[in-house]
């Protein structure tokens, strides 16, 4: 896979945007002006638009002008959820719908005294979490591990229009001091989150088949669970049709196992969110290193 750079698509000036046209136009005009920025990035973001052809056309099997049509609907897809995002967060959550199916087993978990790894990846909108768990569960207990280089800005004006997070995140570092706090977070039976599906150059990897295709992922949030016997939820949280948003989390049942067995259960997971909500799977670089 081709080093992901720790920063993912959306900036401070994207996110500005967004809330101007949502406070000024509304969120129905909203979406339609993203009908014309989606349709921008598919001319001008060549490298991004590339892999997402790739993806649904050697992938998902898609035929060829079908697979550029759902290069178009992804974009789309990935600026209404952002917009989602803001909109929620500012006010117009009674706007949506929410579908809690699986929380029961956050509970449960927390009931174990280990703290917990939840998985997720770069899929959907796991941005909305809090409101998924404000309600279910202390938002205190939930601590994002995060690389996204550009997370400080991001966050300080999103929480400036929004209100601050109760969910805590923790940067992963060069020198290593995240190590530290998630440790102590474990500690504490609170839960670490990854998005499991990158890596960083300087991550050790596993290889393993995706979408039919070997592809590399980072080694150690399936170390740190099989290692140190921490209990393992995948988690999602998709968007549907009518505003309707759907928590998905299910249990990791196998009681010993190694990281590559995890890790495998988490790919087979991942798969079938990715077939089930194939625009919503953010792949804008090159995963499977064929553009090399």
């Amino acid at each position: 896979m081709t080093k992901w750079k720790g920063q993912s698509r959306g900036t401070v000036l994207g996110f500005r945007l967004y809330v101007f046209i949502i406070k000024t136009l509304g969120l129905y005009t909203a979406y339609f002006v993203l009908l014309f920025v989606a349709l921008y990035f598919i001319i001008f973001s060549f490298t991004s638009t590339r892999s997402t052809y790739y993806l649904f056309r050697r992938r998902l099997k898609y035929a060829p002008l079908n697979a550029a049509f759902q290069v178009y609907r992804s974009y789309f897809t990935f600026g209404r959820i952002q917009l989602d995002r803001v909109a929620i967060s500012a006010g117009l959550k009674d706007r949506f719908s929410f579908e809690f199916d699986g929380i029961h087993h956050i509970k449960e978990l927390l009931e174990q005294k280990k703290g917990g790894i939840l998985l997720t990846a770069h899929i959907g909108n796991f941005n909305l979490a809090k409101h998924f768990f404000e309600d279910k569960h202390n938002t205190t207990a939930i601590n994002l591990v995060m690389t996204d280089m550009e997370h400080e800005q991001i966050k300080a004006y999103l929480e400036s229009v929004t209100g601050k997070s109760k969910i805590k995140t923790i940067v992963l570092q060069d020198d290593l001091s995240h190590v530290f706090k998630m440790n102590e977070a474990l500690k504490n039976n609170e839960l670490l989150v990854f998005a499991a599906d990158r890596y960083m150059g300087n991550n050790k990897t596993y290889k393993h088949n995706f979408l039919g295709k070997p592809a590399e992922f980072p080694q150690g949030p399936f170390k740190l669970a099989v290692r140190n016997e921490i209990p393992v939820l995948f988690v999602h949280i998709m968007r549907e049709r009518y505003f309707h948003y759907h928590f998905y989390a299910r249990p990791y049942k196998k009681e010993l196992g190694s990281p590559k067995e995890l890790l495998k259960a988490y790919l087979e997971n991942l798969e079938e969110m990715v077939k089930k909500y194939p625009h919503q799977w953010y792949n804008y670089y090159d995963f499977w290193n064929d553009f090399s």
